[in-house]
């Protein structure tokens, strides 16, 4: 009966995850491809020698049923990706006279901004190791930030922040020869927060990446979800990442010592507090932004990221506006949002593995 009952369970969990991929296959033919192609199979395939396939003479898209099921979502739509350009060449351009992986899918891949090597993850750009002398001293100065003397703490984070913005101004065109990545932050969530919202126009306008919420999902759970993809250079990805989670917990920890303090039981302003902590925060980085703009260091944004951004997405929405009620709690939280310094090292990356940290 057990052993039923699983099967049963893995049989639903299967048929959820290909209804689940037939609503991703048809959007990235809608927003890449234009809508001109025909739904194919869908299948799982439990031969493990390949990620995914696409067989011409039986219109049938197969993805490894241990990829879908052990691997963040991320990458399981970049390999669908792969195997939906396979697709468009051999269904729309009709090249069938090149080998699988030639000429004609390269510059699929290369438009549309998907990992020619069905690996699940873009490739690496060349030469970014973790390693670099700006994300080094970066390092060292969140570092400093930890001070205990105030003045201190506060100089070493906005010199931090300072000298990201000479590097980028400086990089651009350095960072769109080498190339660009993007991470997946958190796990799939049907309602994010606006303290999240926040969060990731902050790294948006101080942290030299781009940001958006994309569709995920949990094949285990038959959960889905958003979760948060940021876009941009390898460094850029890895202080923005660490400072992502670094203002999570921060935020948390700072609704704890408010209930503390003011002798609260339950956490019912708890999501507004922490939405008042980002925007006091994020006020905090504008003031460093104008006094960056009378020195002349002006950020204009970075054309190829916002190229690359455009091919993984070519037909994105906006966002709808974040509605927070200015209450007694919310203010409270902007307090003290103002206040906090941004700091503890970020962790240097031993191998181009680690860079990105973990990927949802």
């Amino acid at each position: 009966m057990a052993a039923f009952m699983n099967q049963a369970l893995d049989t639903d969990l299967a048929a959820a995850l290909l209804h689940e991929l037939s609503d991703t296959w048809r959007e990235i033919n809608a927003n890449h491809f234009r809508g001109r192609m025909r739904p194919p199979v869908l299948a799982l395939s439990d031969v493990g020698s390949r990620l995914g396939q696409w067989n011409s003479a039986t219109r049938t898209l197969s993805l490894d049923r241990a990829l879908v099921f052990e691997k963040p979502w991320s990458v399981v739509r970049e390999v669908l990706k792969h195997e939906v350009a396979h697709q468009f060449v051999d269904e729309i351009l009709k090249i069938r006279d090149q080998a699988a992986h030639g000429p004609a899918f390269e510059d699929v891949c290369r438009r549309f901004a998907i990992d020619a090597r069905a690996t699940g993850l873009p490739a690496v750009p060349a030469g970014s190791d973790g390693g670099s002398p700006v994300l080094r001293r970066i390092t060292r100065l969140l570092a400093l930030a930890e001070s205990p003397n105030v003045h201190e703490a506060e100089a070493a984070m906005k010199t931090a922040h300072r000298l990201m913005l000479k590097h980028n101004i400086d990089a651009k065109v350095t960072a769109a020869s080498e190339g660009y990545a993007f991470v997946h932050l958190g796990v799939p969530r049907r309602r994010v927060e606006a303290a999240e919202h926040i969060l990731a126009g902050i790294l948006t306008r101080h942290f030299f990446v781009e940001a958006i919420w994309v569709p995920s999902y949990l094949a285990r759970e038959a959960r889905s979800g958003r979760v948060l993809e940021l876009c941009g250079s390898l460094p850029n990805l890895e202080v923005a990442s660490y400072v992502h989670a670094f203002l999570l917990e921060t935020a948390e920890r700072l609704w704890r010592e408010h209930k503390r303090s003011h002798r609260i039981d339950s956490d019912k302003e708890r999501r507004r507090f922490q939405a008042g902590v980002m925007s006091g925060f994020d006020e905090k980085l504008k003031a460093g932004t104008k006094e960056d703009q009378r020195e002349g260091l002006i950020w204009v944004g970075d054309p190829g990221l916002e190229d690359f951004l455009h091919q993984r997405y070519p037909r994105r929405t906006g966002g709808s506006g974040i509605g927070v009620r200015l209450t007694a709690a919310y203010e409270h939280g902007r307090e003290a949002g103002r206040n906090i310094v941004l700091h503890k090292p970020v962790k240097e990356a031993s191998s181009r593995g680690r860079l990105l940290g973990p990927v949802q």
